[in-house]
């Protein structure tokens, strides 16, 4: 990818410039679609893994001992994953700069598009991994969400799935998380000419979405962890 992205930088002149930009950001957006996806999982992951471990080694134990609800000690390992997802997509904006400044291109959007957008995305993933580990062991719960981000991917518009049905597609479409709503790709591949600024009440839509379906998945962990034993599995 980077010989591509030099070979694209030697090649850009003062004529074609924007046409140069235009091969340069799709080939950002496609390698940070992959290490973005990478970062939904991890994501799910690590909010699984922080509430397993705890069980597993026993120290939930006596941490509950302390004068703390269940939903408070569940509030602290979500936060602390927000934190590690927050360094990861510092690390993935950065990137993200790079490349384009190898490239010789410029990102048109706004530094803060692509860090609310995939800190809202994990909020989702992470929430959900939280929710399923409280039902089952943390490798089959993140088995459950990566089956979960491939089929938000094969039910969202567009996606030519002709071979489902169109109620269990609506109904997917409807339950899965939409992933494609709060992707930042959509803000890396845009030009100059091409710039259409979403305005604020679509932004507002979008992460409100994102933050209230992982809400949902935060209060059903919660409420399942309250009646969960706190035994070693």
């Amino acid at each position: 990818m980077l010989s591509s992205l030099l070979l694209i930088r030697n090649m850009r002149n003062v004529q074609n410039a924007e046409q140069m930009q235009a091969a340069v950001l799709p080939l950002i957006g496609s390698m940070m679609g992959l290490v973005s996806g990478f970062g939904s999982l991890l994501a799910a992951w690590s909010a699984a893994d922080a509430l397993s471990s705890e069980m597993r080694s026993g120290t939930i134990l006596a941490v509950m001992a302390r004068p703390v609800r269940r939903w408070e000690f569940l509030l602290g390992k979500y936060l602390g994953v927000q934190l590690l997802m927050l360094v990861f997509v510092m690390i993935m904006v950065g990137l993200n700069y790079l490349l384009a400044w190898i490239g010789g291109a410029h990102i048109q959007s706004a530094p803060w598009e692509l860090i609310v957008y995939p800190l809202v995305r994990y909020a989702m993933f992470s929430a959900i991994g939280l929710a399923l580990v409280t039902l089952m062991h943390p490798i089959l719960a993140f088995c459950v969400v990566l089956f979960m981000s491939i089929a938000a991917q094969l039910v969202s518009p567009g996606a030519n799935t002709t071979f489902l049905p169109v109620w269990l597609k609506t109904g997917l479409f409807y339950f899965l998380p939409s992933t494609n709503l709060l992707s930042e790709m959509r803000f890396l591949t845009i030009t100059r000419a091409t710039l259409q600024a979403a305005t604020w009440s679509e932004h507002a839509l979008a992460l409100a979405y994102g933050l209230d379906y992982a809400l949902v998945c935060f209060l059903i962990a919660s409420w399942i962890f309250h009646s969960r034993s706190l035994s070693r599995d």
